[in-house]
């Protein structure tokens, strides 16, 4: 490619945006390399890439290289011998394990990223580095005790070595003979070795080494001549630590050159995919789309390439997208040659750079800021010519400037190539720089290139309406306000305006008169042509946007309806479902309550068919029935002939307990697990209001009647209790309340859910049933019942 040409439509400029997205420098060194592809299968296999990339970022923004670095320089140093410090291998580290993390991203979804999962390949080499390393490098870049068993018995050493020292040192500067000539009784330490700072008046009273003394000379910073020795050992382990520890890095180090074509694959991966997360973000920036790219069509008439240029609502990605006005730039089947003409400052320039920076954008495998559907060529070769050529180190004008640059296009170019020409054969005498650009022109039509010309020339604008391949365009400009609209108008050439222009300013009417009449005839009939088919399509684009509004408008009340009638569709089929769940549900329970009944039957040895008799009977018994009589208990207050299992209640607490203990004044009752001694006056008995007397003791079971029409029995509180996740004082209170509700009932065994946990609630529960009177016995519940987490209880039946 052309590397002039990429100045020109400043691509480096794309490029340093891409680059801004780098997450480390080796990815950012690819971007700044990025060159555009000549070849179409490349070019769709690097815009696949990026589409992968795209859609991987919008289901999970967080996907990334982490904390990756490029490692190379350290893989190469490592490689030829050197060791690495312990922050160097947690960079190794950092890296793998980033890598790794990447690659499990693809693992589970391969099929749906192939062309990134195929370049995640070499992301787990499987080398063992990483726990390697870690086995002996802490997060904090210190070598581990664990990474040898000599460095942990070296440091062992130390730590001893440098107790014994400073305990020795203490006992010195403790000493009372010695801490009178000391100008402080601390230690400190000088060139590596510990030493105690001693009054110079008193030097020579110690034995002792002089390492240092204080600035003023009135402190030495002596080594006792006891302490050597230890100063010595201690000094000789922490070489030895040193000695450990670098050849515990040396290994590793070595370990990673081994590694090392593999460990530069792997940062080389990291980085190419890195520049696919980078081309998704920036597309993501400028709001692009994936363009598509096709090649060029065979056996086309009329010298035409075969070329195809068809860029929908196209931006320039260096402009901002708020203020920048899009533009559709569409070449028919039959054109490859486009004359664009207008004001200055209209967009004539803007409109070249973005075709030759798309094109140059798509091939690199950048998504472009385009409408979606738009398509291209892939061109080998893209040569523009836009901007001032002007050198005076060459001595050459801007005239000469720019004919040098086309003669070295004109040499270069074929017919699989695109050339863009901005103000062609301007900077001389207009006549013949008119001859000179339609010459040019005429060239690259014959030769069949693909091209775009910007000219002011009227000449041209002829020549590319009367010659096939060729068609004339303009850059909108509104009269009301003097200004360019920035707009593309393929089909129409450009109005010169100049006259209309200088009447608005102000320009006296009889000079607008006088440059009408020597004006040639024909140019302004010409101009007044253009002027009314400026006109109607204007009436035309203004139809065609309402049409559009109104169009859209009928969309979207035709969406709304559709999601209303989808709403109430939706909602009538929520009304069906829950009905038929609910019919589900209930008759789910009648089937279990069905069985639970006949599973009751069993155990009650009845044979199931008693079952239908049950429920002819209870049918019968509840038409006979109106109003059953019902057993009121009461508790009164007299206190004559209590004995021992009496159930009573205690009226301070408004709870129930059973005798245990009785005295002349007071009276102990167990409440639960609790017993507690009260006084006779707070004691109230319990009573049958169907028969007016107490309840005998618990030794001797309450009379209750189980059959006929008088049947007093009291409510079922249910063939179970759930006791679980409950504190044993309060289970056992529950417990005691639902057993007595259970035998007042006539139930013959119920069922205490409680779980198996640890066992201790199940056990502080059974040593209560024990001691119930009220319990016959009890057994652990069947499998399909819970098992152990279950105790069924059989109650005493009269």
């Amino acid at each position: 490619m052309d590397e002039k040409t990429l100045e020109i439509l400043e691509y480096h400029k794309v490029l340093s945006r891409l680059a801004g997205f780098a997450a480390f420098s080796a990815s950012q060194e690819l971007a700044l390399a990025l060159r555009p592809t000549r070849s179409l299968e490349e070019a769709r296999h690097r815009q696949a890439i990026t589409s992968e990339a795209v859609h991987l970022l919008s289901v999970n923004d967080s996907t990334g290289i982490g904390g990756a670095v490029d490692i190379r320089p350290l893989v190469n140093l490592a490689r030829r011998g050197g060791v690495l410090t312990p922050a160097e291998l947690l960079s190794v580290k950092t890296t793998l394990a980033a890598a790794r993390d990447l690659s499990r991203v693809f693992d589970h979804s391969g099929e749906a990223y192939s062309h990134l999962t195929q370049m995640a390949i070499p992301l787990a080499p499987g080398l063992g580095l990483i726990d390697a390393i870690s086995g002996c490098i802490s997060e904090r870049g210190e070598v581990m005790d664990q990474a040898s068993e000599k460095l942990a018995a070296v440091r062992r050493e130390v730590k001893a070595a440098h107790e014994r020292l400073m305990a020795k040192l203490d006992r010195i500067i403790n000493d009372s003979h010695t801490s009178v000539m000391l100008q402080e009784g601390i230690v400190t330490q000088r060139n590596g070795r510990y030493v105690i700072p001693l009054r110079a008046d008193y030097k020579g009273r110690i034995k002792a080494i002089v390492h240092d003394q204080s600035a003023s000379g009135a402190t030495l910073f002596v080594e006792p001549l006891a302490t050597v020795e230890l100063n010595n050992h201690w000094q000789e382990q922490l070489l030895q630590e040193q000695e450990e520890e670098r050849r515990i890095l040396a290994e590793l180090s070595a370990q990673i050159g081994e590694h090392a074509e593999a460990l530069c694959l792997v940062v080389e991966s990291l980085a190419s995919l890195d520049l696919a997360f980078m081309c998704a973000k920036y597309a993501q920036e400028i709001h692009a789309v994936e363009p598509v790219l096709v090649s060029f069509e065979q056996n086309k008439p009329d010298h035409h390439p075969g070329s195809t240029v068809k860029l929908y609502q196209a931006r320039h990605p260096l402009l901002n997208p708020a203020s920048v006005v899009p533009i559709d730039l569409v070449l028919d089947e039959n054109t490859f040659a486009l004359v664009i003409t207008g004001p200055n400052t209209g967009g004539k320039t803007v409109t070249l750079k973005t075709l030759g920076l798309l094109v140059l954008m798509a091939q690199s495998g950048l998504h472009l800021p385009v409408q979606s559907g738009s398509t291209l060529n892939v061109f080998p070769k893209i040569f523009a010519d836009i901007g001032d050529e002007q050198s005076i180190e060459q001595s050459l004008s801007t005239f000469s400037g720019h004919i040098r640059n086309i003669v070295h296009i004109l040499k270069r170019a074929d017919r699989a190539s695109l050339v863009l020409f901005d103000e062609l054969g301007a900077g001389t005498d207009p006549q013949e720089g008119a001859a000179l650009a339609r010459a040019i022109l005429s060239n690259l039509i014959t030769r069949g290139i693909t091209c775009l010309v910007a000219t002011h020339y009227p000449e041209l604008k002829v020549y590319a309406h009367a010659t096939p391949g060729a068609m004339n365009a303009s850059m909108e400009f509104d009269l009301k306000t003097l200004r360019p609209t920035y707009r593309l108008n393929i089909g129409l050439p450009g109005r010169s305006n100049a006259l209309l222009i200088a009447e608005k300013i102000g320009l006296p009417a009889t000079i607008i008169a006088e440059a009408r009449s020597s004006a040639s005839p024909e140019d302004m009939r010409a101009e007044d042509l253009l002027d009314e088919i400026h006109s109607q399509r204007d009436l035309a684009r203004k139809d065609r946007q309402l049409a559009e509004e109104l169009r859209l408008e009928s969309e979207k009340k035709h969406r709304e309806l559709t999601e209303r009638l989808a709403k109430i569709e939706d909602e009538r089929r929520d009304i069906l479902e829950k009905a038929r769940l609910e019919g589900e549900k209930r008759i789910a329970e009648l089937e279990e309550e069905l069985a639970s009944v006949r599973k009751e039957l069993s155990r009650a040895r009845q044979p199931v068919e008693a079952l239908q008799q049950t429920r002819d009977a209870l049918d019968a018994l509840q038409e006979s029935v109106k109003k059953p009589v019902e057993r009121k208990t009461e508790f009164t207050p007299n206190t004559t002939g209590l004995r021992l299992g009496e159930k009573v209640r205690i009226r301070s607490i408004g709870m129930e307990g059973v005798i245990c203990g009785i005295s002349s004044d007071d009276v102990e009752v167990q409440v639960g697990s609790m017993r507690m001694r009260t006084r006779r006056s707070e004691i109230d008995r319990r009573t049958d209001t169907s028969s007016g007397q107490s309840t005998t003791s618990a030794h001797e079971t309450p009379t209750r009647s189980f059959s006929g029409a008088g049947s007093t029995l009291a409510p079922s509180p249910g063939m179970e209790i759930d006791l679980r996740g409950q504190r044993a004082e309060d289970a056992l209170i529950a417990l005691d309340r639902y057993i007595e509700s259970a035998y007042l009932a006539g139930m013959p065994f119920v069922r205490i859910i409680h779980g198996k946990g640890t066992g201790k609630l199940r056990q502080v529960l059974r040593d209560a049933l024990r001691e119930s009177p009220h319990v016959s016995h009890w057994e652990d519940g069947l499998r399909n019942e819970g098992g152990e987490g279950v105790t069924v209880a059989h109650l005493e039946v009269d």
